[in-house]
């Protein structure tokens, strides 16, 4: 009988029964099991992962059947490590297991779409026009027409197009660019390469093969802790988390780590099994909390003033009272603190001014190299010794840049003196500036004296030009502004740590709330662990600390405890800063790829928050002011004008990058300077000083100095990192927009000295944004054209992460869907039609660029002694010296397919190289025509092919000393040469290695240790930074060629940052001209607004994911404290709006009693797209947590041109902070869905 049938006979059947009945034999059909039996089977599986900013960088495996992505879990394959640690597997997170949810979702981007406006124009525009190029053009200088579709932006209003015609509009647009305003106003913004290095490589080639501006990230989005590259001249380096597991001690300072390093957790978890106590220090109880032996809550923002007491209590108690010998000899061999300063009479007291220099004594102390860059100090024996390894050795000699207790010019073993105390010549008063009187409505001050005098112990010395300097030591200087008396009979110390005097426990206690016996404590727990285990104390730390805008104070605070107790390059000790996934393993294989270095030298590169604090006019509504942030014994004469005025001064000073970079199209330049006989760099250099050609910056409102056009890809710039968003969509799309504020012009602020006002700023300066994106993401609905990309599981591509040591891919599991694409296919595709729409508009042509000083070359030597700048007539206009370094690139639009797809001679000619050091390449290259095949003819003819990703990560993996063991050896020789001492050991036995793309397909790879990272790849040590200096005794890359404590650059004086200091958040100005002007009838309050990591999203991946969606409360949500909610009349779930003069935002309310009253805390980062409604301040949609925020740069962030505070791309540069912030809370009256449906509701008044 049929099935059908038999469904309706099933209760009717009586079939043979047994066991006395209880059982019965039936004959039915079970079919239905197959359901259950076909539900996991599966075609195959692939090893993927996921490119998400995350760290986590998870090997999963991937199941597909019938050509489709089912399921994912999580792979279990990762190398062993040693017998007696934990391994790191099963890595993974919700998060990451939903990810195949995107694929086949509604939210996924199948075809490339086009804003209709832009489409019907560029339609008629190809009917009248024959050349692509003038049919843009006829668009975009007609203002009316553009104005159109810009103000569509935001708006929706896409329609399929294809893939023929969206290149070709782009590739014209680019073309119209580059030739009429020049190739750096094209630019692109990508962050965080190591999570799919290829993808990210696609577009920044792209760029930088035509000339356009690359765009960085780690700077941007606020993970670069600037007090990295201040202290070793390293951007960041850090443990991997198996390292946590050598820990006896950790503090976790501001880092969730269960909820933002979920893969990793485990480790923590373990080590406290063999008893290793953990401490928590977070203002809200946080899910680490939970993991730990003990909490710590200081006021948020306050954490340098705890960092402070605890070092205070260090000093006094492990250096003073009862010296350990392991520290004393750390701080000895691997800091600044023997180091001289001289100190400059002031009225009735000294400052410290900079480092003692040899060249600032009688015959330079026998150094004829670079004499001002060696700093100087006394040994045991009384004598005055420029000590190897500062980084005068660096640069121009061979063999004593090193760590070893040498006298730089004998050769003869040395002991260096810490402290002049007991054979000073006299005793000075020096003058410390004090900022923690500074009051506030919001945070806690103790009023002090704003300049403290401290007594040193000081020597006095006969210098080169006759005159005599009195200097103490770095040590000394570091004693006294601790607070610690030793003996001087000196006021402003502390006898004790219950005396309220700065920097002391009680002192600590009254700003940050936490009592004094507990940081007594912990100060006490940590020191002596690190004494008794030699170093394997660690602090664990990421964004809650690094988003305010004195991070560095912050973080420079964490980092003196460390080297107090003699942590960093310990194993099981150390900084641990994890935010983005900044560690790009590969990084010097990824480079010439990326960034095109194999065809053209340099490539264009800017500093993302400089960048937009200048093109989206946030500089236009800056509040805070550089008078504010100086020193008390600061000449503020020097330090006139605005924010901005500082940003451009270190452009034409060299020190930070520009964007667009002069005020003219540098492909006209050599035009022009052919005409005038001269070559283009000459010409620049007289023009600059003319003034016929300015910096852009300086009129960055002209109509011709602004970027015109954008690419965004793996990235949500509009939705996730753009601080400020609300300017952006007025400045730079020229769209609606909730800005609340008034500008300067309106205020009748203070204005720019050096940058031209306009009274009415210009809106939509960007004439095409075009997004590269897998799912319908906020940018996307802000751009004019949308190109869906592949997804993770989609296409080719490798990741590497600073938590583990491996390296591994992500693989094509399936063919990309619809119409999608992957990154390199789509640039490939762009840079085809760009190489012909150009033909007939641009040829081969001569590119000026402007390159800052860059850090790990030797003109970070260029400014040793104090800041000059050639505007002003304080010296001249020298290239790479007194200003940026102005080069030519031949570029050959034509070729830039050619180009793209092949690998090109520099490689060969040049070489390879990164962080300073450089090696040959032949054999790699050989090794790539073998791998890839060559071009058969054309520009590239016989050059290794790039056709397809795989051959991009093949390139990569070649070139790079951390996969390729025989490049390692090169990379080690040539450091050694530097040192003079061999380090190839340390790579010898992997020199037959070379990892190949399908090797870690089949298994994720440890890589190999590299002379570019300063920690080992070793059997027998788990990666930890700094590990190289300490044990091969390689200098850090740092003016003393130690760990620098004392920063001597004017700017870090004059800023009164030279020495850790305690500042508190800063004012931003930006409520209480909007509290109350709008009032709904409900209270408002003023709450310090906070965006840490979530916990169902990355970013803003996974917020608009169903599965995650469901798990949490399925939209935007802000946490405050139960106290103010209670002011204010709010309950849980309540619909809140959230303001200031930036603009506006609304959310659900959290009501939590795990939130301490004072602030508020939004996730990062929840878009505007899902379950949003309108804002009763702006009347529009509610907008995004960075919708009331804004940029403030700091000033000390801009410094260049001196050793460690040199720029690099994502090195060094401004930083894009904002937990400074505060926001007006107030209670909905109004929810408006803007949808004309009729469910818009009214909540009930606050009694």
């Amino acid at each position: 009988m049929s099935k059908f049938l038999d469904r309706f006979r099933y209760f009717k059947q009586k079939g043979e029964t047994f066991a006395d009945g209880h059982g019965q034999l039936l004959e039915t059909n079970r079919d239905w099991e197959d359901g259950y039996r076909q539900r996991w089977q599966h075609d195959k599986i692939v090893r993927s992962t996921h490119g998400v900013n995350c760290t986590g960088s998870c090997s999963w495996k991937i199941y597909v059947k019938n050509g489709l992505v089912t399921w994912e879990t999580q792979q279990t394959d990762y190398p062993r490590t040693r017998p007696d640690m934990p391994n790191h597997e099963p890595r993974g997170c919700p998060r990451g297991a939903s990810y195949s949810w995107y694929l086949y979702s509604a939210n996924r981007l199948k075809y490339p779409l086009m804003r209709k406006r832009l489409m019907k124009m560029w339609r008629e525009a190809k009917k009248l026009h024959r050349d692509p190029v003038e049919a843009w053009a006829s668009i975009i200088e007609d203002a009316d027409k553009a104005k159109s579709f810009k103000q569509a932006r935001g708006r929706g209003g896409f329609v399929r197009s294809s893939w023929q015609e969206v290149n070709e509009l782009i590739a014209a647009s680019n073309v119209y660019t580059v030739k009429t305003y020049g190739p750096d106003r094209v630019a692109g913004f990508s962050p965080i390469p190591a999570m799919s290095m290829v993808s990210y490589a696609s577009g920044a080639r792209y760029l930088s093969l035509i000339g356009g501006t690359c765009l960085s990230f780690y700077d941007w989005y606020c993970d670069l802790p600037p007090a990295s590259p201040q202290t070793w001249g390293e951007q960041t380096d850090v443990p991997e988390s198996a390292d946590w597991y050598n820990s006896s001690y950790i503090i976790a300072w501001g880092s969730n780590v269960p909820q933002t390093r979920t893969p990793d957790a485990h480790f923590f978890t373990e080590v406290r099994y063999k008893g290793t106590k953990t401490v928590a220090v977070t203002p809200d109880y946080a899910e680490i909390a939970k993991l730990c032996d003990l909490w710590l809550a200081p006021k948020q923002g306050t954490d340098a003033a705890m960092a402070l007491a605890m070092g205070h209590v260090m000093l006094r108690e492990f250096h003073l009272d009862n010296p350990r010998q392991y520290f004393t000899d750390y701080v000895r061999r691997y800091t600044d603190m023997p180091m001289l300063v001289m100190l400059e009479e002031r009225d009735g007291y000294y400052a410290a001014g900079r480092m003692l220099r040899a060249a600032d004594l009688v015959d330079s102390l026998g150094q004829e190299n670079n004499p001002e860059w060696k700093t100087v100090a006394i040994n045991s024996n009384g004598e005055m010794v420029a000590p190897n390894g500062s980084i005068g050795f660096r640069w121009g000699e061979k063999g004593k840049w090193n760590l070893e207790q040498r006298d730089g010019t004998t050769g003869a073993e040395t002991e260096l003196q810490l402290s002049l105390l007991g054979s000073q010549d006299e005793i000075a008063d020096v003058g410390f500036p004090y900022f923690g009187g500074e009051g506030s409505e919001y945070f806690n001050h103790v009023a002090l004296d704003n300049v403290l005098l401290h007594k040193l112990p000081a020597k006095r010395l006969q210098l080169a030009d006759g005159s005599s300097a009195l200097v103490t030591t770095v040590y000394d200087l570091t004693m006294a502004n601790y607070g610690l008396e030793r003996g001087l009979n000196d006021e402003n110390c502390a006898a004790s740590d219950d005396d309220t005097k700065a920097y002391t426990p009680a002192w600590a206690e009254q700003i940050t709330g936490v009592p004094r016996a507990q940081i007594i404590r912990i100060a006490r727990e940590f020191a002596d662990n690190a004494d008794k285990t030699h170093g394997r104390s660690m602090i664990i730390v990421g964004a809650g600390l690094n988003h305010w805008y004195h991070l560095d104070m912050n973080y420079r605070g964490l980092i003196n405890m460390l080297v107090f107790c003699g942590c960093v390059g310990q194993s099981g000790g150390g900084w641990a800063h994890y935010v983005g996934q900044e560690k790009l393993r590969p990084q010097t294989g990824w480079q010439p790829l990326a960034f095109a270095l194999d065809w053209q030298r340099p490539a264009r590169h800017m500093n993302s928050t400089s960048y937009f604090y200048n093109h989206s006019s946030q500089w236009r509504y800056e509040t805070v002011t550089a008078e504010e942030l100086l020193s008390p014994m600061a000449d503020k004469s020097r330090y006139s004008g605005h924010l901005i005025d500082f940003n451009v001064r270190a452009e034409r000073m060299g020190w930070l990058p520009s964007a667009p970079q002069l005020g003219t199209n540098p492909l006209y330049i050599a035009r022009e300077a052919e005409k005038a006989g001269m070559t283009p760099v000459d010409y620049t250099v007289k023009s600059l000083k003319e003034g016929s050609i300015r910096f852009a910056a300086e009129q960055p409102e002209n109509g011709k100095n602004h970027p015109r056009n954008l690419f965004i890809w793996r990235s949500n710039l509009l939705g996730s990192s753009g601080k400020g968003h609300e300017y952006m969509l007025k400045y730079l799309l020229g769209t609606e927009h909730g800005i609340q504020g008034l500008d300067l012009g309106k205020q009748g602020g203070v204005k720019p000295e050096e940058v031209e006002w306009r009274d009415n700023g210009l809106d939509g300066k960007l004439d095409l944004v075009v997004t590269l994106d897998f799912r319908l993401s906020s940018t996307c609905l802000y751009s004019d054209i949308v190109l869906p990309t592949a997804t993770w599981y989609e296409k080719d591509d490798m990741n590497t992460s600073d938590m583990h040591p491996f390296i591994h891919p992500l693989s094509a599991a399936v063919d990309p869907a619809w119409e999608s694409k992957s990154d390199w296919e789509i640039y490939k595709g762009i840079a085809k039609k760009f190489s012909e729409v150009c033909v007939g508009h641009l040829g081969k042509e001569t590119d000026v660029v402007t390159l800052p000083i860059q850090h790990d070359s030797a003109a970070e030597l260029a400014q040793p002694l104090d800041v000059k700048d050639w505007k002003k007539g304080e010296c001249d206009l020298i290239p790479g010296k007194t200003a940026p370094h102005i080069m030519t690139v031949e570029r050959d639009y034509p070729a830039t397919y050619e180009r793209f797809t092949s690998i090109g001679p520099l490689m060969e000619k040049i070489g390879n190289g990164g962080k300073g050091i450089a090696w040959n390449t032949q054999s790699e290259m050989d090794l790539l025509r073998k791998l890839n095949y060559t071009k058969a003819d054309g520009p590239a003819k016989g050059q290794p092919m790039l056709n397809t990703a795989i051959d991009a990560a093949e390139m990569i993996l070649t070139l790079a000393p951390e996969t390729n063991g025989q490049v390692a050896v090169k990379a080690w020789a040539a450091l050694s040469e530097f040192t003079g001492r061999d380090h190839t050991h340390l790579a010898t036995n992997k020199e037959e290695e070379k990892i190949r793309f399908r090797d870690i397909q089949a298994q994720p790879r440890k890589i190999i240790s590299s002379p570019t990272w300063s920690g080992l790849e070793d059997e027998h040590v788990s990666y930890n930074a700094g590990y190289t200096n300490v044990h091969e005794l390689i200098p850090w890359r740092t003016l003393s060629g130690r760990q620098q404590l004392y920063q001597d650059h004017q700017w870090m004086r004059d800023f009164g940052e030279s020495l850790l200091v305690y500042r508190p958040p800063i004012d931003t100005r930006s409520v209480k001209a909007v509290m109350g002007r709008k009032s709904n009838g409900n209270p408002e309050k003023a709450l310090n607004f906070l965006t840490p990591h979530q916990k169902w999203g990355i970013h803003s991946t996974y917020s608009d994911n169903l599965l995650m969606l469901t798990l949490s409360r399925g939209g935007p949500i802000v946490w405050m404290s139960e106290t103010d909610a209670k002011d204010l009349g709010i309950e849980d779930n309540d619909w809140i709006e959230v303001f200031n003069s930036n603009g506006a935002l609304t959310a659900r309310a959290v009501v939590s009693q795990r939130v301490p009253a004072g602030m508020t805390m939004m996730y990062h980062a929840q878009e505007r797209i899902v379950n949003l409604p309108g804002s009763e301040i702006t009347q529009q949609r509610g907008g995004i947590h960075n919708s009331v925020t804004r940029i403030t740069p700091k000033p000390t962030h801009m410094i260049g041109g001196y050793a460690q505070l040199a720029y690099g791309f994502n090195y060094y540069g401004t930083v894009g902070s904002n937990r400074d912030e505060f926001v007006v809370v107030r209670k909905m009256k109004n929810i408006n869905w803007l949808d004309g449906e009729g469910n818009d509701q009214v909540q009930e008044s606050v009694k």
